[in-house]
């Protein structure tokens, strides 16, 4: 018999398509096992505030398919204080809650981990975060459906791109990671793909475009995740007009990239990663995080979530230039 009785779970930090498959794992495969379960609302600024209701499996019926989350999410600057998360505890073991389940990313697991180490509560993290920037596992939830949606926008972009021979340059999310710009930058055809993981060569990505134009390609798509330089892509696209003498657009396609319905994927990924957080805690386990890697779940850390690196491959770039010529 598990020494768990009563589950809590919580969406906190950006939202991500897909965490709803993920709750909806977290809640009936706890009731499976026998295990109460109660939603918080609004992340860790509910837990303080005591939104906390009872969830049944019909409570999570007919949701693997909405984006968002149905327990809604913010960010609670008071948690990242001592007291806020003594508070926290405290209305944890008020409401009977003897594990946390938290779905988000980085700073959702320094919460989970701060209440761990500084209240003994039993908890687990679920990767919830469209940037992939979760260190231990190559998939977040929500970073499958963020690129197909980037990537619609870049294709319908590039329609109008050609029809005037321009040059676009499309901010994607990441700030400090560049997973989703180069997802989308290979997939989408892209002539550059900048990101945070590489110092941006605005030399090299002007004699690119220079040669090209010299070859008759009249069109460029060049995607730069938001964290790859100082201002963006708004920056880069200044600097290459300064250097080439070409006028440009830009479109910072923003938090477009955070909604729509999950793909299979992100459904898949969900439930497996909810799952496993439940059986985990069954299991007596505390402070790791449910991950992916090779197809297979692992259980990491949470300290690891945000020492250790990602998952990013940036042989990427180099086959996006040599098939985008």
């Amino acid at each position: 018999m598990s020494a768990v009785k009563h589950i809590g779970v919580l969406t906190s930090g950006g939202d991500a398509p897909g965490m709803n498959a993920a709750i909806r794992a977290v809640v009936r495969t706890a009731l499976a096992g026998g295990i109460q379960v109660s939603g918080i609302m609004r992340g860790f600024s509910g837990l303080l505030e005591g939104e906390i209701e009872p969830m049944t499996a019909r409570s999570v019926s007919n949701i693997v398919q909405l984006g968002g989350t149905i327990l809604k999410t913010s960010r609670c600057k008071s948690f990242y204080e001592e007291p806020g998360r003594e508070k926290g505890a405290r209305m944890l073991r008020d409401a009977g809650i003897d594990c946390l389940v938290g779905i988000g990313g980085d700073g959702t697991f320094h919460g989970l981990d701060k209440l761990s180490h500084e209240h003994g509560v039993t908890v687990i993290g679920v990767p919830g975060t469209i940037d992939n920037d979760i260190a231990g596992t190559q998939f977040t939830i929500g970073f499958s459906t963020a690129a197909n949606t980037a990537l619609e926008s870049i294709d319908k972009i590039r329609d109008t791109a050609a029809s005037h021979d321009r040059i676009f340059f499309i901010e994607v999310m990441g700030r400090n990671c560049g997973a989703l710009a180069l997802e989308v930058g290979l997939a989408g055809g892209a002539e550059g793909i900048l990101i945070p993981e590489v110092p941006a060569d605005l030399e090299r990505l002007s004699d690119v475009i220079r040669e090209g134009r010299q070859r008759g390609k009249g069109s460029f798509i060049i995607v730069v995740a938001e964290g790859a330089l100082e201002g963006g892509a708004a920056a880069a696209a200044a600097a290459v007009q300064e250097r080439t003498g070409i006028r440009y657009r830009v479109s910072v396609l923003g938090h477009v990239q955070r909604g729509g319905s999950p793909t299979a994927s992100d459904r898949t990924r969900g439930s497996r990663m909810g799952t496993a957080a439940v059986v985990a805690a069954t299991e007596g386990k505390s402070g790791l995080m449910t991950g992916l890697r090779d197809g297979d779940i692992v259980l990491v850390p949470l300290e690891e979530t945000w020492l250790g690196e990602t998952f990013i491959d940036k042989s990427l770039l180099g086959v996006a230039e040599i098939t985008a010529t």
